[in-house]
């Protein structure tokens, strides 16, 4: 019996062929475990985390700025957007206000209540209208002969300007017939008569600082040898 070799138990082998993979991952973590250690003590950072809160950065100086200034309000300045189907909302001061605020009381001292205020001072009177411009060709007429149911007549033309000017002269009658007329000494003008009225234009014009005589000649005048109006240029004539 003692030179018998004992055989193995095939349960022992079982064992030994389940454990062998668990002892290849041990022995990895292990391995693992090591190379973090390791690791974690081969970082140069290492005491700053030992040695507690890290340490404050220095502040840099900064350069002195000036005050800052009041801003200007610009906003009332700028068109409000408009958005299409929105009317902008209403920006006109309320009544009795100026801008949004309280309106300020009117100079002066306040009325007290149930006082009237003093009335207002009459206006102005206007201006006198100026003065019309005196002609520069006047007249003045004279009666130079007279026949009772006729006469002749005469209108001095004077030229107060310097330059030739053209005049017109005008008679009115309350009856009568004209049977002739003309400029003493001078070209002859222009004649008419109708409905009492006797109109004379000048043929030329009197020359600056001179003067001419128109001549008339009428009848049948009821005895009334005299015009009722006289002008030259819309001026009446002197000495009617």
């Amino acid at each position: 019996m003692s030179g018998r070799r004992h055989a193995r138990s095939p349960l022992g082998g079982l064992l030994q062929m389940a454990w062998s993979p668990w002892i290849v991952v041990v022995a990895g973590v292990v391995a693992l475990v090591t190379l973090q250690v390791v690791a974690l003590l081969a970082v140069p950072g290492r005491n700053r985390f030992e040695a507690g809160s890290p340490e404050p950065a220095p502040t840099l100086a900064l350069p002195d700025l000036p005050p800052p200034t009041t801003p200007t309000r610009v906003a009332a300045t700028l068109p409000m957007p408009v958005v299409p189907g929105l009317s902008p909302r209403r920006t006109e001061p309320l009544p009795g206000t100026a801008g949004g605020t309280e309106a300020a009381p009117p100079y002066g001292d306040p009325v007290p209540p149930g006082a009237t205020s003093p009335p207002a001072p009459p206006p102005a009177p206007a201006p006198p209208a100026p003065a019309p411009p005196a002609p520069s060709v006047t007249g003045r007429y004279s009666k130079l002969n007279d026949y009772g149911d006729a006469f002749i007549g005469e209108v001095l033309l004077t030229n107060t300007a310097s330059d030739p000017r053209s005049w017109t002269v005008r008679l009115v009658l309350p009856r009568g017939r004209l049977v002739t007329s003309w400029v003493e000494g001078a070209p002859q003008g222009t004649a008419r008569m109708y409905d009492g009225v006797f109109t004379y234009t000048s043929g030329v014009d009197l020359g600056g600082r001179s003067s001419v005589p128109l001549r008339f000649h009428f009848e049948h005048t009821g005895g009334t040898n005299r015009p009722s109006s006289c002008t030259v240029d819309g001026f009446a004539c002197s000495g009617l």
